[in-house]
């Protein structure tokens, strides 16, 4: 018995509207019903960055650092750093080294006697502001060194767009919960779907938490309770 010998199934932005409104019983007709779709669909996806750490948003990137500046502003799709490194005499292959920096919070930084005090960064702090996050760093850089901050951010996860041929910037695996979430959205918003409401989000969390589930980090963890004498 053949098979198809592919395996490259995705929907595009008309699939997963027209596929959402099926499951409520109804049919994509007119040009507002398409925009008020598109619309629930970035809300659902602005949703989605809150749910926690979503892995195929994971990016690597890095910012030197300027000797005497200590506050850097990142670009605005960065919504969070979930770990950073300095790494001093970037590019040389003989003698490039990352060294351990540890995230403190508002209260911690404040708490810093001398915060134009130089040397070599050791602790960073993230203010999350609307528009943008930004990355304070201490100590403030000094000139003995050059100093690079490389960091793992979660990038925010891209508008769905007006083209109906578009693709939506998730994994494939995780279309069934996408277009659950959608037909929940745009049931809550339907008065003939009121009634299905409840089956439309138990059907979204499920199949959420068995997409979250396979997409979980597999690397091993180990915990060693720290004893005080």
């Amino acid at each position: 018995m053949a098979t198809s010998g592919t395996n490259a199934f995705t929907l595009d932005l008309s699939d997963i509207l027209e596929e959402a409104y099926e499951r409520i019983d109804s049919e994509l007709r007119t040009g507002y019903d398409y925009r008020k779709a598109r619309r629930s669909l970035d809300l659902l996806l602005l949703e989605w960055q809150n749910r926690g750490l979503n892995l195929w948003t994971v990016k690597n990137a890095s910012q030197t650092l300027t000797a005497g500046t200590a506050e850097y502003t990142l670009s605005a799709e960065k919504l969070d750093i979930i770990e950073g490194v300095l790494r001093t005499d970037a590019g040389d292959t003989a003698r490039q080294s990352d060294l351990t920096m540890r995230r403190v919070s508002v209260s911690s930084y404040a708490k810093q006697t001398n915060k134009l005090s130089e040397g070599r960064p050791i602790q960073y702090w993230i203010s999350r502001a609307p528009e943008a996050i930004t990355v304070t760093v201490w100590p403030v850089p000094d000139s003995a060194a050059s100093y690079v901050f490389n960091y793992y951010y979660l990038e925010r996860i891209e508008d769905s767009g007006d083209v109906a041929s578009n693709t939506v910037d998730v994994p494939s695996r995780y279309l069934p919960a996408l277009v659950s979430g959608l037909a929940y959205y745009i049931g809550m918003k339907t008065p003939s779907a009121k009634q299905q409401v409840p089956l439309l989000m138990a059907e979204y969390e499920r199949q959420w938490d068995l997409a979250a589930d396979a997409s979980r980090e597999k690397a091993s963890l180990l915990l060693r309770p720290k004893i005080y004498r």
